[in-house]
């Protein structure tokens, strides 16, 4: 059994962070890349859309019924989630705005709790960021999980964190889903990104705990990167029941081959390769792209969007790393939206004109329309590793890279984080 404990074991980071060792939250500390707090949600989750019959959901109570906004005018085309984490003495916890995005937090008085969470991702970095603030609603999760007993026996130290690692991730994990009506995604030990097998075990694993807390399969997305590996693994844990999210997907070749494993949630960072083309050249999809016009994320949610659709595969397409209202605009359609606070805001505060010229409320993606888009047939084979190597540019490999680096990073440090405050008090 797990003990109770008075002293929090995180105080000894919080203290740390006092004097210095550590950089404050407030003010910021960096990694690259820092992946966001990001929210992925069921087609049955309620859209931030103010209705009679929606006005008591948690996704939609902070907004008037009637309210005639642009938010809810682009809800009536997408599901739009929130970029934010609700803590109870922090307003948010948001990490994505590019490679590298500093950890930022709003004290509570300063934003009102206008877009509560719809779902959520419990990662390392969430980790981090818990054991780094004074006091959150998610530490006594972390707490119990370095006072575990099964943990504590474990003979050698690599296994030991390991299972505290894991545990921690769960609890937290288990709150979050009473928190919020949607899925909650569990991100993957990024260091297993390579390896298929690895992956199945620690999610079967990662499964075991959630099973042990009473948390419903239904309500779980798993979290892989999309290498060849992460995508086999997609594919044969989605065989088993489990529901995957496929994340760093930067290229048409991984949205296609994660289609075809079966992932349940294919997330796209739109911005994050405009960025890479803004400074780089040399990657075919991202040139042909510009030369058509288009921007290179935006076309790719649209390549991936149509083929999904046309060819009819069960995943759902998540547009993330999006970074003002004219993406979203663009992407009208798509399953899921990751919007940020501050246009998630100015929707809301902008009347929704029919006929405005800058914003056109109008479908920009639908099942239909996909019957129609042409695929090469490069394009349509049945994809595997060779396939999608030799199909990824310099674009999507550089950043599958950069971000499986950043993930794995921060695993490793959350466990370097639990070896210097294990044991605990009254432990």
């Amino acid at each position: 059994m797990p003990l109770s404990l008075q002293s929090p074991p995180c105080a000894t980071l919080s203290a740390s962070i006092r004097k210095g060792r550590w950089k404050t939250l407030a003010a910021g500390f960096s990694v690259t890349p820092l992946p966001a707090v990001n929210f992925s949600l069921r087609r049955s989750i309620p859209r931030i859309l103010a209705s009679a019959s929606s006005s008591s959901s948690p996704a939609s109570s902070s907004l008037e019924a009637g309210e005639n906004n642009e938010l809810n005018a682009v809800s009536a085309f997408s599901e739009i989630v929130p970029d934010t984490v609700v803590f109870d003495d922090f307003e948010s916890f948001s990490l994505d705005r590019g490679y590298k995005k500093e950890i930022s937090l709003r004290c509570k008085n300063s934003l009102p709790h206008k877009f509560p969470p719809t779902a959520a991702t419990v990662s390392s970095a969430l980790l981090l960021g818990i054991c780094g603030l004074p006091d959150t609603i998610f530490r006594n999760a972390v707490d119990m999980a370095l006072a575990d007993s099964s943990c504590a026996g474990l003979e050698t130290t690599e296994s030991r964190l390991s299972c505290f690692f894991n545990k921690a991730i769960v609890n937290v994990g288990g709150d979050l889903v009473k928190l919020v009506p949607g899925r909650v995604s569990t991100e993957v030990d990024a260091r297993l990104a390579y390896d298929t097998n690895g992956i199945i075990r620690k999610v079967h694993d990662l499964l075991r705990l959630y099973n042990e807390i009473d948390v419903p399969h239904d309500r779980l997305l798993f979290k892989i990167p999309a290498t060849w590996q992460g995508i086999e693994a997609a594919r044969l844990l989605e065989s088993e029941g489990i529901q995957t999210h496929m994340t760093f997907v930067y290229s048409f070749a991984q949205a296609a081959a994660a289609s075809q494993a079966g992932a349940s949630v294919i997330q796209i960072f739109v911005g994050r390769l405009r960025d890479w083309a803004r400074n780089h050249s040399g990657d075919t999809e991202i040139e042909s792209a510009i030369k058509s016009g288009e921007d290179p994320g935006l076309a790719l949610v649209k390549r991936s969007y149509n083929y999904i659709h046309k060819y009819g595969y069960k995943s759902k397409l998540m547009a993330a790393a999006v970074r003002n209202k004219q993406d979203l605009f663009s992407l009208l359609g798509v399953d899921y939206v990751i919007a940020p606070l501050k246009v998630l805001q100015s929707l809301k505060d902008s009347p929704a004109i029919p006929d405005d010229e800058k914003y056109s409320f109008v479908r920009k993606l639908t099942p239909e329309t996909a019957t129609h888009y042409h695929f090469t047939n490069k394009e349509l084979v049945k994809w595997d590793q060779l396939s999608l190597a030799s199909s990824m540019g310099p674009a999507s490999v550089e950043l599958l890279s950069a971000g499986v680096e950043g993930y794995a990073n921060q695993a490793k440090r959350v466990e370097e984080l639990f070896g210097k405050i294990w044991p605990p008090p009254n432990v």
